[in-house]
């Protein structure tokens, strides 16, 4: 062979090897890419933009819930748990479709339409078929007390009308006594209920705020001496109601019913130490009001948004010094002047933030006044949160979001936002207690998160 042909076949081979190598870097760049394109969970690529942000998943420890004098003097009288049987096991975990999506914050405008699409209830058709199950079967038994008992007021329902901004508490008790739930054999209630409220033993001047751990501690004791139902199970097939702050300490002398009982409660936060999303469930904070809610139409509310409330937390104290001197964004330090209803009405979206607690009325206010909730609050399980999707009805915002919220706001198109209105108007009925409980009010709702949530767990007699 020629010098040449040589030089010729030695300058052919690297470039047919180059071309060999560019072939297969495309054919690997084209069958990677249609990889993540059919299975985009199987890779580790992600979009950071429209993914949770890790700064949503980290404690705040300069935004913790402040402690109230009460919370104070409750923790202080903290001190050994009763002695009673070790921990029972959680057998009340329900179906995987029943637990709450995580809440995903306002992202990209083609994020926000396809949320706005979404209906009010995760799964209406197995709701429905679940509600009129839990309304023809479920049973509860009420642990029976006197109305001559020393601690009657505690324990019994009351006669009169709820009130205040802790009235679920009494509602559900006097709601549940007189409902078709009850029964008097032990033997067939699904569950048993802790008739004891928070609220009264705070104002009741032989117990008070600081005797409320001895006084539940006492109650299980008594129970599980002259019963044997919860010795059975560990108070796993138990449940009480608490709507005031302190509830969330009242159990640390008890520390089984925190650990192994549904606690149904206003206060739930993840971070609290007593509560346990899933096992335990969120009760709407209502204020109560008679008659029909007042109206106002979308098109006639002005305000972009509104809030008012105690300087209690940093989380309002970040807000009202955010957006105080703005024109659409309406947020005032304590009381108003002027009707707190009217700003309400006049409002398309009214903001929640907590404040002592992480649970506050005022979602239950907007709801009342058709306004759409704006939630701030991070970390909080909403009530419902097994039903409902509250992204078809509410705004959620993380705290940190605050300096963007007119701009998150103000990027929800308006029919989107009317969306949202009408959807607040469907909901209306499930945030609203009635002095003879109907379809689907609060009582109703509550009694199906504990019917999802009642233990598996069937006795042998």
């Amino acid at each position: 062979m020629s010098p040449l042909n040589r030089k010729g076949s030695i300058l052919i081979k690297p470039s047919l090897v180059a071309l060999i190598a560019s072939t297969l870097i495309v054919f690997y760049i084209f069958s990677t890419s249609r990889l993540i394109l059919l299975h985009p969970q199987q890779t580790w690529i992600h979009n950071l933009d429209s993914s949770p942000k890790l700064r949503d998943f980290v404690v705040d420890h300069h935004n913790k819930p402040k402690q109230d004098e009460d919370t104070h003097l409750l923790l202080a009288n903290t001190s050994t748990t009763l002695p009673l049987p070790e921990p029972f096991p959680i057998t009340n975990a329900h179906d995987h479709h029943h637990l709450p999506k995580p809440n995903l914050q306002l992202g990209s405008s083609r994020e926000k339409k396809v949320e706005m699409k979404k209906e009010i209830f995760h799964d209406k058709d197995v709701f429905n078929e679940e509600y009129k199950e839990m309304n023809r079967s479920l049973k509860i038994y009420v642990y029976p007390h006197k109305k001559n008992e020393p601690f009657a007021n505690i324990l019994l329902a009351i006669d009169d009308e709820p009130s205040g901004n802790y009235a679920s508490e009494s509602y559900f008790k006097k709601s549940l006594f007189k409902s078709h739930f009850i029964t008097k054999d032990p033997k067939e209630a699904d569950l048993f209920y802790l008739p004891f409220s928070i609220t009264n033993m705070r104002n009741d001047k032989r117990v008070g705020v600081g005797g409320i751990q001895d006084f539940v501690k006492e109650y299980i004791v008594e129970i599980s001496e002259k019963y044997p139902y919860w010795n059975r199970s560990g108070g796993a097939d138990h449940f009480y109601v608490a709507c005031h702050s302190i509830g969330r300490s009242a159990m640390e002398k008890a520390i089984h019913v925190k650990l192994n009982a549904i606690q149904v409660v206003c206060s739930s936060s993840y971070f609290l130490s007593g509560y346990l999303p899933h096992k335990d469930a969120s009760i709407p904070q209502i204020w109560p009001r008679k008659g029909p809610s007042p109206t106002n139409a979308p098109s006639r509310r002005k305000k972009l948004a509104f809030f008012a409330g105690a300087m209690n937390s940093r989380v309002r104290e970040n807000l009202v010094e955010t957006w105080s001197n703005d024109s659409e964004i309406i947020v005032h330090r304590g009381r108003m002047k002027t009707p707190y209803s009217e700003a309400l009405l006049d409002s398309k979206y009214c903001i929640h933030a907590k404040g002592f607690e992480i649970n506050t009325a005022r979602i239950g206010d907007a709801i009342y006044y058709g306004c759409v909730p704006v939630i701030l609050s991070d970390h909080y399980d909403l009530p419902y949160a097994d039903i409902l999707n509250w992204e078809s009805f509410a705004v959620i915002v993380s705290t940190l979001d605050i300096p963007k919220l007119k701009q998150i706001l103000q990027a929800i198109e308006y029919h989107h936002y009317v969306k949202l209105q009408n959807n607040v108007m469907q909901v209306k009925k499930h945030f609203q207690w009635n002095s003879f409980s109907k379809d689907f009010d609060i009582f109703h709702m509550v009694m199906y998160e504990l019917w999802i949530r009642r233990s598996y767990l069937r006795h042998i007699y």
